[in-house]
Parts: C-alpha cells; structure tokens; sequence
C-alpha cells in the first residue's frame, strides 16, 4: 500500500482504487518528482490532472503546497481521493476535487482565471491525451509564466520538445517511467 512519503501527513497510508483502471504513481517516482520541485512547492498552487487516488497531489498538500487542485474522470478514483484527503486532516482542506475530463477541466479553470505554478499530468500511459493535455495546458494558459508543468509516462514513449508554448527543458527516468518537465517558452507568445 502506497504512503504519503514527507511532510505533514508522512507514513499516511493511501487508498486506492481496486483494478487496474488506476495506476498510483510509485514512491520512487514521487520522491524523485519532489526532490526536483521542493524548491518551489512551498505556498504554490498545484493541479493533478488525470490524478488517480490523488497520491501525486496528497504528497504536495503534505510538503507545503498552499492549493491543490484535483482532477480526475474516475468515480472510485474520486471516491479514494476524498478518503485520502479526508485521512490528511487539516491538509487536505486545501483542494478542491473535480470529477471531470481533464480537458473539460482544463477549459474550466481557465474560464475561473486560475493559474497553477505547477501542474502534473499523468494520464494512462497507453492514452493518446499527452499531446492534447499538454497542449490545453498551454493553450488555457493555465501555467504561470513561471511555473513547471511535470509529465510522467513510459520511458518508450516519446514526448514533444517544444508544444504550444511549452518547451521541455529536462527529464528523468525512474525505472520504467519518466518524468518530463517543460516550461514556458523565453520570449513572445
């Protein structure tokens, strides 16, 4: 069973939906993920597309993000993200659950005006929403100027080095898995 790693809810056990509808992003995985982005996770604003049982998120929540932001289209997904977060106490009264598309969601937020300084996107690595997904994120301009947009998926599966405005600036494999971390574009756009 998968456990917050750090931080305020360290050694929470997590929920997860039964299945393989679900894939929880591993400990190795998130601990890598978190070491990169500790610098900047104190106080942002964070948004878990396609978020499973929201692990990604919880562990951000846990380490000191001031909002997280939860999507996933999944009702038993949804079902454990709100066990895990009700589990996380305090914490977990900083996000907001949508049970919606990721692209709907996407459009959504934008439409609200809300901006992420991180966002994390983890689809179901057969899926074709990695070039959709990366592109709403940029299109949306849901990303702060400054702000990190993550994507994880399998170490065959190549991603776009630059996409809207988006441009990858570096990677990380953990076994099987990779993370892709893009930024905006230097310049006009």
């Amino acid at each position: 069973m998968a456990r917050i790693i750090a931080g305020q809810g360290k050694g929470r056990r997590l929920k997860a939906p039964r299945g393989l509808d679900t894939r929880p992003t591993g400990a190795r995985v998130r601990q890598s993920l978190f070491d990169i982005l500790a610098p900047r996770l104190g106080g942002s604003r964070f948004l878990d597309l396609c978020a499973g049982s929201g692990g990604v998120g919880l562990e951000a929540l846990s380490r000191g993000a001031a909002r997280v932001v939860f999507v996933d289209l999944s009702a038993a997904a949804i079902q454990a993200m709100r066990a895990n977060l009700e589990a996380l106490g305090s914490a977990g009264l900083r996000a907001e659950v949508f049970r919606q598309d990721a692209q709907t969601a996407l459009r959504g937020l934008a439409q609200a005006g809300r901006r992420f300084d991180l966002v994390y996107l983890d689809p179901p690595y057969q899926s074709a929403l990695y070039e959709p997904l990366l592109t709403g994120v940029s299109e949306q301009r849901v990303l702060e100027e400054d702000g990190v947009l993550v994507a994880e998926h399998f170490h065959k599966r190549q991603l776009p080095e630059t996409i809207g405005r988006l441009v990858h600036f570096r990677s990380v494999r953990v076994g099987d898995h990779v993370l892709s971390f893009y930024r905006h574009q230097e310049g006009p756009g």
